[in-house]
Protein backbone atom coordinates (compact mmCIF):
# COMPACT_ATOMS: atom_id res chain seq x y z
CA UNK A 1 0.00 0.00 0.00
CA UNK A 2 1.11 3.36 0.43
CA UNK A 3 1.30 5.93 3.85
CA UNK A 4 -0.28 9.47 3.78
CA UNK A 5 2.02 11.67 5.03
CA UNK A 6 -0.32 14.93 4.29
CA UNK A 7 -3.25 15.72 3.78
CA UNK A 8 -5.62 18.89 3.22
CA UNK A 9 -7.99 20.63 1.11
CA UNK A 10 -5.93 21.05 -1.69
CA UNK A 11 -3.09 18.23 -1.74
CA UNK A 12 -1.41 15.16 -0.75
CA UNK A 13 1.69 13.93 -0.02
CA UNK A 14 2.18 9.98 0.68
CA UNK A 15 5.23 7.81 1.19
CA UNK A 16 5.68 5.34 -2.14
CA UNK A 17 7.14 2.09 -1.73
CA UNK A 18 10.02 0.78 -3.73
CA UNK A 19 8.55 -1.92 -6.67
CA UNK A 20 5.08 0.11 -7.57
CA UNK A 21 4.81 2.08 -10.30
CA UNK A 22 3.79 5.62 -9.70
CA UNK A 23 1.02 5.72 -12.66
CA UNK A 24 -0.41 3.35 -14.94
CA UNK A 25 2.20 1.86 -17.81
CA UNK A 26 1.21 0.02 -21.10
CA UNK A 27 -0.51 -3.42 -20.43
CA UNK A 28 -2.98 -4.55 -18.54
CA UNK A 29 -0.64 -6.35 -15.62
CA UNK A 30 0.95 -2.40 -15.47
CA UNK A 31 -2.04 -0.92 -14.31
CA UNK A 32 -1.79 -1.12 -10.33
CA UNK A 33 0.18 1.80 -9.39
CA UNK A 34 0.25 5.07 -6.69
CA UNK A 35 -1.69 6.68 -8.48
CA UNK A 36 -4.97 4.32 -8.83
CA UNK A 37 -4.32 3.30 -5.16
CA UNK A 38 -4.41 7.25 -4.25
CA UNK A 39 -7.71 7.41 -6.09
CA UNK A 40 -9.47 4.86 -4.60
CA UNK A 41 -9.22 6.85 -1.41
CA UNK A 42 -9.08 10.33 -2.74
CA UNK A 43 -11.02 10.63 -5.60
CA UNK A 44 -9.95 14.14 -6.64
CA UNK A 45 -6.02 13.43 -6.52
CA UNK A 46 -4.18 14.39 -9.25
CA UNK A 47 -0.84 13.06 -10.16
CA UNK A 48 1.95 16.45 -10.05
CA UNK A 49 5.46 14.09 -10.40
CA UNK A 50 6.65 10.77 -10.22
CA UNK A 51 9.33 8.75 -8.72
CA UNK A 52 11.06 5.67 -10.96
CA UNK A 53 9.45 2.20 -9.80
CA UNK A 54 12.23 1.33 -7.43
CA UNK A 55 12.56 4.25 -5.98
CA UNK A 56 10.36 5.01 -2.76
CA UNK A 57 9.18 7.73 -0.67
CA UNK A 58 7.61 11.33 -0.90
CA UNK A 59 5.57 12.00 -4.16
CA UNK A 60 2.90 14.74 -4.15
CA UNK A 61 -0.51 15.02 -5.28
CA UNK A 62 -2.92 17.81 -6.42
CA UNK A 63 -6.87 17.88 -5.16
CA UNK A 64 -8.48 18.72 -8.48
CA UNK A 65 -7.15 19.63 -11.67
CA UNK A 66 -6.54 23.46 -10.60
CA UNK A 67 -4.10 22.70 -8.13
CA UNK A 68 -2.50 19.42 -10.32
CA UNK A 69 -1.59 22.77 -12.64
CA UNK A 70 -0.15 25.27 -10.07
CA UNK A 71 2.03 22.63 -8.00
CA UNK A 72 3.20 20.93 -11.32
CA UNK A 73 4.41 24.86 -12.36
CA UNK A 74 6.32 24.29 -9.01
CA UNK A 75 8.07 21.39 -9.90
CA UNK A 76 8.91 22.34 -13.60
CA UNK A 77 10.13 25.93 -12.33
CA UNK A 78 12.51 24.15 -9.87
CA UNK A 79 10.15 26.47 -6.85
CA UNK A 80 10.86 23.08 -4.91
CA UNK A 81 13.72 21.86 -2.49
CA UNK A 82 14.21 18.03 -3.16
CA UNK A 83 16.58 15.77 -1.40
CA UNK A 84 16.66 12.20 -1.43
CA UNK A 85 19.45 9.91 0.11
CA UNK A 86 21.00 6.48 -1.87
CA UNK A 87 23.50 4.02 -0.86
CA UNK A 88 26.49 3.50 -3.32
CA UNK A 89 28.94 2.60 -3.98
CA UNK A 90 32.63 3.01 -3.39
CA UNK A 91 33.38 6.13 -1.40
CA UNK A 92 32.85 9.94 -3.23
CA UNK A 93 34.62 13.19 -1.78
CA UNK A 94 32.86 14.38 0.47
CA UNK A 95 30.32 16.92 -1.11
CA UNK A 96 30.28 18.16 -4.67
CA UNK A 97 28.51 18.56 -8.27
CA UNK A 98 27.83 16.35 -11.19
CA UNK A 99 27.48 18.31 -13.99
CA UNK A 100 26.67 16.11 -17.09
CA UNK A 101 24.05 16.07 -19.70
CA UNK A 102 21.54 13.61 -20.48
CA UNK A 103 19.73 12.53 -23.02
CA UNK A 104 17.54 9.08 -24.29
CA UNK A 105 19.53 6.18 -25.20
CA UNK A 106 17.26 4.94 -27.62
CA UNK A 107 18.64 1.93 -28.68
CA UNK A 108 18.73 0.79 -25.10
CA UNK A 109 15.04 1.93 -23.41
CA UNK A 110 14.27 2.81 -20.70
CA UNK A 111 18.35 3.99 -20.15
CA UNK A 112 19.39 7.09 -19.99
CA UNK A 113 23.00 8.25 -21.34
CA UNK A 114 25.59 11.34 -20.85
CA UNK A 115 25.53 12.57 -23.99
CA UNK A 116 27.80 16.32 -24.63
CA UNK A 117 26.48 16.63 -28.30
CA UNK A 118 22.55 16.70 -27.64
CA UNK A 119 21.31 16.13 -23.93
CA UNK A 120 19.99 18.16 -21.73
CA UNK A 121 21.97 20.25 -18.91
CA UNK A 122 21.62 17.84 -15.94
CA UNK A 123 22.99 19.39 -12.28
CA UNK A 124 22.85 17.03 -9.38
CA UNK A 125 24.44 17.92 -6.14
CA UNK A 126 25.90 15.65 -3.36
CA UNK A 127 26.53 15.41 0.40
CA UNK A 128 28.42 12.19 1.70
CA UNK A 129 27.06 11.48 5.54
CA UNK A 130 28.42 8.20 6.27
CA UNK A 131 30.86 5.77 4.83
CA UNK A 132 31.10 1.66 5.60
CA UNK A 133 34.66 0.57 4.99
CA UNK A 134 33.86 -3.11 5.37
CA UNK A 135 31.05 -2.66 2.67
CA UNK A 136 33.14 -0.03 0.87
CA UNK A 137 29.64 1.90 0.31
CA UNK A 138 28.82 5.30 1.56
CA UNK A 139 24.80 6.75 1.99
CA UNK A 140 24.80 10.29 0.43
CA UNK A 141 22.31 13.05 0.08
CA UNK A 142 21.56 14.13 -2.89
CA UNK A 143 19.65 17.70 -4.58
CA UNK A 144 18.40 17.01 -7.96
CA UNK A 145 18.62 21.00 -9.30
CA UNK A 146 17.82 19.96 -12.49
CA UNK A 147 14.90 16.39 -12.88
CA UNK A 148 15.66 14.26 -15.59
CA UNK A 149 14.52 10.73 -16.69
CA UNK A 150 16.81 8.81 -14.31
CA UNK A 151 19.34 11.82 -13.44
CA UNK A 152 20.24 10.70 -10.09
CA UNK A 153 21.07 7.00 -11.03
CA UNK A 154 22.71 7.75 -14.51
CA UNK A 155 24.88 10.75 -12.56
CA UNK A 156 26.01 7.91 -9.90
CA UNK A 157 27.32 5.22 -11.93
CA UNK A 158 28.80 8.17 -14.50
CA UNK A 159 30.81 9.04 -11.55
CA UNK A 160 32.06 5.90 -10.43
CA UNK A 161 29.40 5.32 -7.73
CA UNK A 162 26.23 3.93 -8.97
CA UNK A 163 23.96 3.24 -6.63
CA UNK A 164 22.96 -0.13 -5.19
CA UNK A 165 20.34 -1.94 -6.41
CA UNK A 166 20.42 -0.84 -10.00
CA UNK A 167 20.45 -3.27 -12.54
CA UNK A 168 20.10 -0.83 -15.47
CA UNK A 169 22.94 1.23 -14.34
CA UNK A 170 25.19 -0.69 -11.52
CA UNK A 171 24.80 -3.93 -10.34
CA UNK A 172 21.56 -5.55 -8.57
CA UNK A 173 23.56 -5.79 -5.70
CA UNK A 174 20.71 -5.09 -3.12
CA UNK A 175 17.72 -6.38 -2.83
CA UNK A 176 15.83 -3.08 -3.62
CA UNK A 177 17.46 0.25 -5.37
CA UNK A 178 18.65 2.22 -2.84
CA UNK A 179 17.47 5.57 -3.90
CA UNK A 180 14.53 7.08 -1.50
CA UNK A 181 13.10 10.68 -1.48
CA UNK A 182 13.35 11.91 2.01
CA UNK A 183 12.39 15.32 1.97
CA UNK A 184 10.14 18.08 -0.08
CA UNK A 185 9.82 21.85 0.43
CA UNK A 186 7.56 24.27 -0.80
CA UNK A 187 4.90 27.38 -0.81
CA UNK A 188 1.58 25.90 0.11
CA UNK A 189 -0.03 26.93 -2.79
CA UNK A 190 -3.20 28.36 -0.22
CA UNK A 191 -1.33 29.65 3.03
CA UNK A 192 1.50 31.18 1.13
CA UNK A 193 3.87 29.39 3.84
CA UNK A 194 6.44 27.00 3.42
CA UNK A 195 5.52 23.77 4.05
CA UNK A 196 8.22 21.01 4.51
CA UNK A 197 7.36 17.33 4.30
CA UNK A 198 9.77 14.29 5.18
CA UNK A 199 9.87 10.77 5.29
CA UNK A 200 12.93 8.79 6.47
CA UNK A 201 14.13 5.95 4.26
CA UNK A 202 14.03 2.49 5.24
CA UNK A 203 17.20 1.37 4.62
Amino acid sequence: MFCTLYSDDSLLAVNKPAGLLAVPGRGADKQDCLASRVQNEFADALVVHRLDMGTSGLVVFGRGAGMQRHLSRLFRERRVAKRYVAVVAGKPEHSGEINLPLAADWPNRPKQKVDAASGKPSLTRYRLLAHDAAMNTSRLELEPVTGRTHQLRVHLAAIGHPILGDALYGESTAERLLLHACRLSFVHPLSGEVLELSCDPPF
